[in-house]
């Protein structure tokens, strides 16, 4: 990796989520931002000033400088295969806003060309290595809740439009809440129970356009291009399984709900889409549930960056992987084909076990 000490990482994509990313790894210790991109080049320049990174304009800009070795692609969804193909092209890792790709076979094309340049690719969300999440993951993995058998999540809110200034993109093909927000609770699914074998689903489509509720184009409608809820069933290879709900069309909103039920006990783990929050143990034979506070990093959206660039240093997979982006893609594929054809959906892919963070891992510390 180019530099003494530190990463290089350039930036693609300056929209609304490229501000939590800047704020984080503008601070983190072992990279460097250099570069920010995007096709709005005032968007981009603006970013860069504001958080200092000391250059910025086109993407072509960005991947042909050799002091960048990881591209963080921060565009829609829709493009996130295309730039990250480019990105592998000029010889760079790649770390994906999700999904990772919109079907398998990009996903599959995407590893592949990583896997024949010897290079990586990362896929939000990194969520799921926060203080919050590793925290329940550990205590699942000690054995507090005995075996893991089922899982309840919930994700129900009126829908990203009331808030959002450009909410089109998230009621497209490949968005919607199935793949805009099922990324955070399937990832946490998959850590704690392991590659999924099946799923089952229904879905619904409460309005076909919607109206944007605040910013400058407030007022406009825009088309629902895809369904606004989804209710699944997912089967784990190990026997295991869980009840999702994926939903912009609740005017009462109950979003953040995953609980793990095992042989044992019953542990509530914090929003998936946060970094930290405590989670909350019920075991059998006892009154009183049991608070197990977050301990560990906290940081914010960027931390599976910094994992990346040390799995990258060390020699070992780093744990938001591509593949593990790809497994996740294929049950929330498998969910919009089983809700749309109303059979059940065989999920083919498999991905190794993660183990938990160490509750010491700070990406603010030097490794």
């Amino acid at each position: 990796m180019s530099g003494a000490n530190r990463a290089g990482v350039g930036i693609i994509g300056a929209g609304n989520i490229s501000t939590q990313y800047l704020k984080n790894l503008t601070t983190f210790p072992e990279v460097e931002v250099r570069f920010v991109a995007d096709i709005d080049l005032p968007r981009a320049a603006a970013q860069a000033d504001a958080y200092g990174v000391p250059a910025s304009g086109a993407v072509d800009e960005l991947l042909a400088r050799d002091d960048i070795d990881v591209v963080v692609n921060l565009t829609i969804p829709a493009a996130h295969t295309e730039v990250g193909q480019r990105i592998i092209a000029a010889g760079k890792h790649v770390w994906s806003e999700k999904p990772v790709a919109l079907d398998h076979e990009s996903a599959a094309g995407l590893l592949a060309a990583a896997e024949a340049a010897g290079l990586r690719v990362a896929c939000a969300p990194d969520t799921v290595l926060g203080a919050g999440i590793q925290t329940a993951l550990r205590a699942i993995a000690r054995g507090d809740i005995g075996e893991p058998l089922t899982a309840t999540t919930m994700f129900h809110v009126p829908g990203p439009e009331l808030w959002h200034p450009n909410p089109d993109f998230l009621f497209a093909t490949g968005a919607g809440p199935l793949f805009d927000m099922g990324p955070y609770y399937v990832t946490t699914l998959v850590h704690a129970f392991g590659s999924a074998s099946r799923v089952q689903a229904v879905s619904s489509k409460s309005r076909e356009t919607r109206v944007i509720g605040s910013g400058p184009r407030a007022g406009q409608s825009f088309p629902v291009e895809v369904p606004t809820h989804h209710a699944a069933l997912i089967e784990f290879v190990g026997g295991a399984s869980a009840q999702s709900t994926f939903s912009f069309q609740h005017a009462l909103p109950r979003a953040g709900f995953v609980e793990i039920n095992g042989t044992e006990g019953t542990i509530s783990l914090p929003d998936p889409n946060n970094f930290d929050g405590d989670s909350t143990l019920w075991r059998y034979g006892q009154d009183e549930p049991t608070t197990i506070p977050a301990t560990g990093a906290a940081y914010g959206r960027g931390t599976g960056v910094v994992e990346l660039v040390r799995a990258i240093r060390a020699g070992v997979p780093e744990r938001a992987s591509g593949v593990l982006a790809s497994h996740v893609l294929d049950i929330l594929l498998g969910i919009r084909d089983a809700a749309a054809s109303g059979a059940p959906v065989e999920i083919a892919s498999r991905v190794t076990p993660v183990a938990p963070l160490p509750e010491d891992w700070d990406p603010t510390l030097a490794a």
